[in-house]
């Protein structure tokens, strides 16, 4: 199990450019079910990774 700083970074680190490839999203899923259901870091990012999923989908759409 990964510490909240390590998930963390390693999302951060998903998304560093503007292009965001689909295998990210996933693999960003896949870190938050590192942190515990009750985590705040775990809602926090859980609202970040819905607003990356809607801005992909928006980029998609318009290519």
């Amino acid at each position: 199990m990964l510490t909240e700083a390590e998930v963390q970074r390693s999302f951060r680190n998903l998304f560093r450019s503007k292009d965001i490839p689909a295998e990210n999203l996933e693999k960003a899923e896949a870190l938050l079910e590192e942190l515990r259901a009750e985590s705040p870091l775990r809602h926090r990012l859980s609202v970040e990774l819905e607003e990356l999923r809607k801005l992909h989908a928006k980029y998609q759409a318009a290519k």
